[in-house]
C-alpha cells in the first residue's frame, strides 16, 4: 500500500534533514562532449550550498570546473532528492578556514592532501523530492534558487 503523499512542508523538512545528516551523495557531471560521469562524493551542507572535495584533475573535478553545473542525488529510489546547481571552484589554498574546518570536522581534512584536492561548492537552484508516484505532482521544491514551499 502506498502511503499518503507528504505535505510540501514535510518534504522540505525531510530534505533539510537529509542534507544535514547524510555524508555521501551521487554527483553527476558531463564533459564538453556531453559524456556523463557519475561519482559518489562526501559533502558538507552549510545551509546554502553543498561542499565537495575531490582531485581537481579527476573527471569529476574537471567536469565540475569546466561546466559549472552539477546534479546531485541523495537518498534511494523510494526517497529521492535531486539537486541541480551552479558550481563554485575553490582551490585548496583559497578555501576559507571556517569552511575547511567544518568539512574536516564532519568528513575528513582534504587540506592534508595538499594542493591536489579542490573544493567545489554546489549552490542549489532547483531541488526535486519524491517517494512514490503520488508525490510526483509536487516534486519541485526549489525553483530558481527559492523554495516554493
Amino acid at each position: 500500500m502506498t502511503p499518503e503523499p507528504r505535505s510540501g512542508e514535510q518534504r522540505k523538512h525531510d530534505i533539510l534533514e537529509r542534507l544535514t545528516e547524510d555524508v555521501d551523495a551521487w554527483v553527476a557531471t558531463a564533459d564538453a562532449a556531453g559524456m556523463p560521469h557519475l561519482v559518489p562524493l562526501s559533502f558538507l551542507w552549510d545551509g546554502a550550498a553543498l561542499t565537495f572535495a575531490t582531485a581537481g584533475d579527476s573527471p569529476a573535478g574537471r567536469n565540475l570546473r569546466d561546466s559549472g553545473r552539477a546534479r546531485v542525488a541523495l537518498g534511494h529510489t523510494r526517497d529521492v532528492v535531486l539537486i541541480d546547481g551552479a558550481v563554485e571552484v575553490l582551490a585548496a589554498a583559497r578555501v576559507p578556514d571556517d569552511l575547511a574546518d567544518a568539512f574536516a570536522a564532519k568528513l575528513w581534512d582534504a587540506r592534508a592532501a595538499g594542493n591536489r584536492w579542490t573544493f567545489f561548492r554546489v549552490t542549489p537552484d532547483r531541488i526535486l523530492a519524491w517517494r512514490e508516484e503520488n508525490e510526483l505532482p509536487g516534486r519541485v521544491m526549489m525553483r530558481d534558487g527559492s523554495w516554493v514551499v
